[in-house]
């Protein structure tokens, strides 16, 4: 079932290097110059695929091309002229071309593409994504039948939500993998995300079914045992959130529980678990970079969502207004959507500060962007949550900082900044700059969700890693300083990235440092580390070896959140690699290549990738699933979910 393949991955690269190219500058890119002779003819097919791809890029995007002229004719005062809630451009190319293509002929652009010909249409929806229709190669679903497409009142949620703890410590209890069982794992089923270059919703499981979102916005519920498809949902725009499902009483068949989620659109949703039916449906901001990363944490009856905005990146033009996006995190009442309260993270509405050199408006303050999944504390009934940099001047108190806000009414109790003065965006660093601001970073965000961690002694600590590569520990009483160490060296890809895990005293952190074009005082540390949670002190060190061997897109770094099973650590990296470590030690246990092309339940074939964004392996009972694939920002794209069983008689996996 598993071939493995670096062609899958340079097809796959070619569709998602477009962005890539608009989000990274040229000195961004990962050197390559010391890659082996045997990489050097990977880096020359790839170099060339690269100059294929943009010569397609130059073609789709031609000004005098047809897709250009109907845009410029119908869309661009919308989707470039910051109307509310119409998502600039620079999301659009985000999503795939028949998801565009189908917006138009049948769902929510319908009426404003009325006047468009069938091939204009076709020529907008490939301008828009810089994408041929057809290169996403849409799959088909393998539809359950029989008992494999029932649901299972038996077997409520495994773990609650994103983090798998109301804190986000992101330990599976209960899980039969541990070290006696993790070799016998073996490859039992792959499914295949259909128009999607990458994987970035975090599985979970209740009701017999496996829950994620993809790429191309839609919501799968998919038989845990054979993934098969149960039904599915399809949202606004891409699902990068996880989905959280609401408990029920074991064998209580009367339970009608809801799944939640949000989009790339900034949409909020809540859907019966059971057969799909959209039950309620938000979008709380009408900015039209609003989005929804961190994956909502239910608590109490209410569901808590933290906002961000990819404003950062239309900012790299000269003629952009920016910045004009503050964050909040709201509550809803879970059952209704009713909205109970919204607490942003700059009090002040953004003011106009200056007129750039091109001539352009700018206003601030704005951004401290949310990208995480709050940590529920039951005890203080505080939600705990990270902020990443201002957008714009002013630098406010509020950006780089962990948030502690009551549960019931929105409230700040504290709020601790890491990094002050960090006001950056993707103009940054261009060669026409006017956007930048004064401050210009470094761009160090608390990407990573916040962790409330229990010693063994019964104190408590609010953790939060950062871009920066430090992590703190706070006091979920004050906010006070507990302790921080510098694990990583940090950067704009670099430091922690999406999430750490914690067991007993021991705090598991996960270093990405991506190359970024930048220089650092500090080293290169793409790996696994652990700290004392009451001390910070390093307990162990892992840094990953470097088996890229100059393959573009591929790095050594832990970017991925990770997970764990009592005594395991589930790190994912940016070659493609699950290493599972031992807790105690950080050696390596299992280690998985998830790179090549999969045979999947619908027959149709499926390629792995970079191990990236705010997603682990999730663990229960028997089975190990996990997304493989990132296609975005310089990583390796992929589009395959993997189920991995225990099997007693069978040969270890590879």
């Amino acid at each position: 079932m598993h071939l493995k393949s670096t062609r899958a991955a340079l097809a796959a690269f070619l569709m998602v290097f477009a962005v890539a190219a608009c989000s990274q500058s040229p000195e961004d890119a990962p050197d390559t110059s010391d890659a082996t002779p045997e990489a050097e003819g990977a880096n020359a097919e790839m170099e060339a695929a690269m100059a294929a791809f943009m010569a397609q890029r130059a073609e789709l995007t031609r000004p005098d091309g047809p897709g250009a002229m109907a845009y410029e004719a119908i869309c661009v005062d919308c989707h470039e002229g910051q109307v509310p809630k119409a998502p600039h451009r620079t999301m659009l190319e985000l999503m795939s071309p028949e998801y565009v293509l189908r917006a138009m002929e049948d769902g929510v652009m319908q009426a404003e593409a009325e006047d468009l010909t069938a091939e204009q249409r076709r020529a907008v929806a490939e301008f828009i994504t810089v994408k041929r229709l057809g290169q996403g190669d849409e799959q088909p679903l393998a539809m359950c039948e029989g008992d494999a497409a029932n649901f299972d009142y038996d077997t409520p949620p495994a773990y609650a939500g994103w983090g798998l703890t109301p804190g986000n410590t992101r330990m599976m209890e209960g899980s039969n993998i541990s070290k006696d069982t993790l070799p016998k794992l073996q490859l039992k089923w792959a499914f295949a995300y259909p128009e999607s270059q990458r994987a970035r919703s975090q599985p979970l499981a209740a009701g017999g079914a496996i829950y994620v979102g993809g790429h191309n916005g839609q919501i799968f519920a998919l038989d845990g045992e054979s993934g098969c498809v149960r039904w599915t949902y399809q949202a606004s725009a891409e699902v990068r959130t996880g989905v959280v499902v609401e408990s029920w009483e074991a064998g209580n068949t009367d339970a009608q529980p809801l799944a939640y989620f949000g989009d790339l659109l900034g949409s909020v949703y809540a859907v019966n678990a059971i057969t799909g039916e959209e039950v309620w449906r938000d979008k709380p901001s009408d900015h039209p970079s609003a989005t929804v990363t961190g994956t909502p944490s239910l608590f109490d009856g209410k569901l808590y969502v933290t906002l961000s905005s990819l404003e950062v990146t239309p900012a790299m033009f000269p003629d952009y207004e920016c910045c004009t996006f503050r964050v909040s995190v709201l509550a809803y009442d879970a059952a209704s959507g009713e909205k109970l309260w919204e607490t942003f993270t700059i009090d002040e509405e953004p003011q106009l500060t200056r007129q750039n050199a091109s001539g352009t408006d700018n206003y601030g303050p704005s951004g401290a962007p949310s990208w995480n999944s709050p940590a529920i504390d039951v005890e203080r009934r505080q939600i705990y949550f990270g902020t990443g940099e201002n957008y714009s001047s002013p630098a406010t108190l509020t950006s780089d900082a962990i948030f502690a806000v009551d549960a019931d009414t929105g409230a700040v109790k504290w709020t601790f900044q890491a990094t002050p003065n960090d006001a950056w965006n993707q103009a940054c660093g261009m060669e026409n700059s006017d956007n930048c601001p004064e401050e210009d970073g470094p761009d160090f965000d608390f990407g990573a969700s916040v962790t409330l961690a229990t010693d063994t002694d019964g104190k408590d600590y609010v953790l939060g890693g950062q871009k920066s590569g430090v992590v703190h520990a706070l006091d979920p009483d004050t906010g006070d300083l507990i302790w921080q160490t510098k694990v990583g060296r940090g950067g704009i890809q670099g430091g922690v990235h999406f999430g750490m895990a914690t067991e007993g005293d021991k705090v598991l952190v996960p270093i990405s440092d991506m190359p970024d074009g930048r220089t650092y005082d500090f080293p290169d540390s793409p790996g696994m580390y652990a700290l004392d949670l009451k001390t910070g002190e390093f307990l162990w060190k892992h840094q990953n070896t470097d088996v890229c061997e100059g393959r573009l897109s591929c790095a050594p770094g832990v970017s991925a959140a990770v997970t764990m099973v009592p005594g395991l650590v589930f790190a994912g990296s940016m070659d493609g690699h699950m290493r599972v470590h031992d807790s105690n030690t950080g050696e390596i246990l299992w280690d998985y290549d998830s790179t090549g092309t999969y045979a999947t339940v619908s027959g149709a074939p499926a390629n792995g990738g970079s191990f990236g964004g705010a997603v682990g392996p999730l663990a229960v009972g028997n089975m190990l699933y996990m997304n493989s694939g990132y296609g975005v920002y310089f990583h390796m794209p992929g589009n395959v979910l993997l189920a991995f069983e225990i099997a007693e008689d069978a040969p270890a996996a590879e």
